[in-house]
């Protein structure tokens, strides 16, 4: 296998990135559609190498087993990248229930989701020509949500806090509206549709349920 040995280190470089995409991807903002770009040319590449060690074992009728493994570890690899884009596991489920699921689409179809999770944490996912993901922790007094972002990313600015409004009849599509505000002295806001509200089951800050 040692004269395959580049070839297996670089399909195992490419499994290992898109396995953990989920990580990864959310910290390049506009450059994660490069990145996307890079990947679809690194499977191609594979692809093709793949096809040529094919057409070469067959050439050898079968006989260099070690090129029937790396075949055999290449054909895998590209074979779940493809079926399983972002990784084998879904990473997300192994996170914290999300208690308060907010959306705002913009111009161009992108859209921004602000997840507030039962451990107190939070996540916004901004996707628009690019990915790109806030992080940090949540506290609640009344209807108002105060955050706090991660303080190992700061690059951008995020939200000091939201208030949430709550639908005044049951017809709305969405459960209501979090208006996000920058600092006190915003006094335009940012709206977002809630498509999920489950902050009663929160403990020791709770929220009545929508009737």
């Amino acid at each position: 296998m040692a004269k395959y040995k580049k070839l297996i280190i670089a399909s195992v470089i490419f499994f290992l990135l898109v396995n953990t995409v989920y990580y990864w991807e959310g910290t390049l903002g506009i450059f994660s559609m490069l990145t996307f770009l890079l990947m679809v040319l690194y499977f191609i590449v594979l692809a093709v190498l793949l096809y040529v060690q094919i057409f070469r074992a067959i050439t050898e009728k079968l006989r260099d087993k070690p090129r029937l493994y790396l075949i055999g570890l290449m054909t895998g690899v590209l074979a779940l990248a493809f079926f399983f884009p972002n990784g084998i596991v879904d990473f997300e489920k192994m996170e914290s229930d999300a208690v308060l699921i907010a959306q705002r689409e913009g111009v161009a179809n992108c859209m921004i989701t602000l997840k507030l999770r039962k451990d107190y944490t939070f996540k916004s996912r901004e996707v628009c020509f690019g990915v790109d993901e806030i992080t940090g922790t949540y506290r609640i007094k009344g209807d108002t949500v105060f955050f706090e972002r991660n303080p190992l990313r700061r690059r951008g600015n995020f939200y000091e806090f939201a208030v949430i409004e709550r639908r005044k009849s049951k017809s709305e599509k969405n459960l209501g509206t979090l208006v996000t505000f920058k600092n006190s002295s915003d006094t335009t806001g940012m709206r977002f549709g809630i498509v999920k509200m489950n902050l009663a089951n929160n403990k020791s800050k709770q929220l009545k349920s929508l009737n």
